[in-house]
């Protein structure tokens, strides 16, 4: 027999608040770990160390050129 709860004027067993502690606690620390998702993984860069503000367009320029060759790839292949 398990220990009943009255929750809102319901008798909850105690192996069914065990369940739901659990399971908030695991899927509310899979949203936490998960990240930002797509918008804060561009945001992320190493720090562009140009000593002139060419330099500077050329590197990024460069980065974006291929970033978007890499994309062409990618679903070139799928």
């Amino acid at each position: 027999m398990v220990a009943q709860y009255t929750i809102f004027g319901r008798q909850v067993g105690s192996h069914i608040l065990a369940m739901a502690t659990l399971g908030v606690t695991f899927t509310g620390s899979y949203f936490a770990m998960r990240g930002k998702g797509q918008k804060a993984k561009e945001e992320r860069s190493v720090p562009i160390n140009a000593s002139t503000k060419e330099e500077e367009d050329f590197i990024l320029e460069f980065i974006r050129n291929a970033n978007a060759e890499e994309e062409k790839a990618k679903a070139k292949s799928k």
